[in-house]
């Protein structure tokens, strides 16, 4: 047994580094899609309704792609499905500002949304196999492998915008990184035996039972992070009166203090239940809402908005976990279930703030994470009662 053990470990090491590689990636060229949102806007000489509709075709390519990632994942393996959709996921990025016109623009994302969604949910269902053969917990870790991504992603490309080279040269660059990358770690993964289910229906379904209140649940937790993420700087700055360079530092810390305790997550993941651990985290996201919502001092939100970022961390990727572990279910199929229901909730969350800042103040309207979070402590029971490994 031990023999064996030390045979095996070096391939296992190497296939959670691939993993770790994917996430990573995954964040990296996200970033770069969001620090180039301008340029592509100035580019083609859009409006913000224009650049707001070729936002939704990414959108709604993301949704279509949900609801085919399963039975992909499912024929084919998360291997081939990452492999594909991760490589024209990156080479995409030079496409960005080479199309002929606004109307293929709107295809080229539409096309974006979809490749984006099938590779999360393959390298999701990855990590979640990882979990299951490893006997511990490995998702936060990942999903912390995504946010340090989008970190470092954020930062080159601002750094390399800001030390003159052209949008084109960036993107290019990028791209083939990050499909060389993309593509050697997906010779590192697990075979397709371990992640796709050969016969049965893997149509896409509208989640039923605890999937779907999984994913009411993912929903909840996206809809408040996707509102931290649009409307903390604007909170600063409209309704605490801070200078922009300060109220921007509202998305770092949020962020950061995201990062951070999604590293630690796993080890958090070992010691406590799933339930436990969400609902601890759903509390400590409320409470630290709050905080900043009562805070009257800027360094105080700010430190309130790190808070909120550590409550938030782990959600997503408890309730990951927990789908693609639901007996009769295939990770792959809970995992795009739960995707999908998270995905709603991350669009309709700034929409929502917004509708309910017109019609009050921004501060009451955010007042809405508050409550999301409280509800998600209250169902916390439903994100699973065991550990990986139990």
């Amino acid at each position: 047994m031990s023999s064996a053990s030390t045979a095996v470990h070096p391939i296992y090491a190497a296939t959670r580094w691939a993993s770790r590689t994917q996430f990573f990636c995954s964040g990296f060229i996200f970033a770069t899609w969001g620090v180039h949102i301008p340029t592509v806007k100035a580019h083609y000489g859009v409006d913000e309704a224009q650049l707001g509709f070729a936002l939704l075709a990414a959108g709604i390519g993301a949704l279509l792609g949900l609801t085919r990632a399963g039975a992909w994942i499912g024929r084919r393996g998360a291997r081939a499905m990452a492999g594909l959709t991760g490589v024209v996921y990156a080479l995409m990025l030079a496409g960005l500002l080479v199309m002929p016109g606004y109307a293929a623009l709107l295809g080229l994302l539409a096309v974006f949304g979809v490749v984006t969604s099938v590779f999360d949910v393959a390298i999701n269902t990855e990590a979640a196999q990882l979990e299951l053969q490893d006997g511990r917990p490995l998702m936060s870790g990942m999903h912390g492998m995504f946010s340090l991504g989008g970190m470092v992603g954020a930062l080159t490309g601002g750094m390399a915008l800001g030390a003159g080279m052209g949008a084109q040269w960036h993107l290019l660059l990028v791209a083939l990184a990050m499909a060389g990358a993309i593509g050697f770690a997906t010779t590192r993964m697990l075979p397709r035996d371990a992640t796709a289910s050969a016969g049965g229906d893997h149509a896409f379904r509208l989640p039923r039972g605890a999937l779907a209140v999984l994913g009411a649940l993912a929903a909840l937790g996206l809809i408040a992070e996707g509102a931290i993420y649009d409307w903390s700087v604007l909170y600063l700055q409209q309704e605490l009166g801070s200078p922009q360079e300060q109220a921007a530092l509202a998305y770092a810390s949020f962020s950061a203090a995201m990062a951070a305790t999604r590293f630690a997550g796993d080890a958090l993941r070992a010691r406590f239940t799933p339930r436990t651990l969400l609902r601890a985290s759903a509390l400590l996201a409320a409470a630290s809402m709050t905080l900043a919502l009562l805070a009257k001092q800027p360094w105080i939100a700010l430190a309130a908005f790190a808070g909120v970022g550590m409550g938030f961390a782990n959600i997503v990727p408890i309730l990951f976990a927990a789908a693609a572990r639901l007996p009769g279910v295939a990770p792959s199929q809970g995992i795009a279930a739960v995707a999908a229901a998270a995905y709603l909730g991350f669009m309709a969350g700034p929409p929502v703030i917004g509708f309910v800042a017109k019609l009050h103040t921004l501060t009451a309207a955010l007042y809405l994470v508050v409550l999301f979070a409280v509800v998600l402590a209250v169902f916390a029971r439903h994100g699973g009662a065991t550990r990986p490994g139990d």
